[in-house]
């Protein structure tokens, strides 16, 4: 019987265990993400429009839209849309033009 226990106590211990983020681990998440795509953005007065499309680690990214003026005197300060994509490991943003996404109301 102490064998088997024993058995059972280190099977529990070296087994892989499912660690569910907390609540403030996911908006501190979030608030990072914000800050670096917001950093790699190439738009003045960028901002983030809606909320992130996380997905899951094994893609180890996360989706975001900005949106803000064009800084180039040939655009004339037109509205444009960036595409964030966010990867969590690194916490690096990659930043790519997205003008043709549109708005869903």
């Amino acid at each position: 019987m102490k064998k088997s226990g024993t058995l059972l106590l280190l099977t529990l211990l070296l087994s892989p265990l499912a660690n569910a983020s907390s609540e403030a681990a996911w908006q501190q998440n979030d608030k990072n993400m914000q800050q670096s795509c917001l950093k790699a953005s190439g738009l003045k007065t960028a901002k983030v429009m809606g909320k992130p499309i996380q997905y899951d680690d094994r893609v180890g990214f996360d989706a975001l839209l900005l949106e803000g003026r064009y800084p180039q005197k040939h655009m004339k300060n037109q509205l444009g849309r960036e595409l964030c994509l966010y990867q969590r490991q690194s916490g690096k943003a990659f930043v790519s033009e997205a003008d043709h996404l549109r708005a869903v109301k």
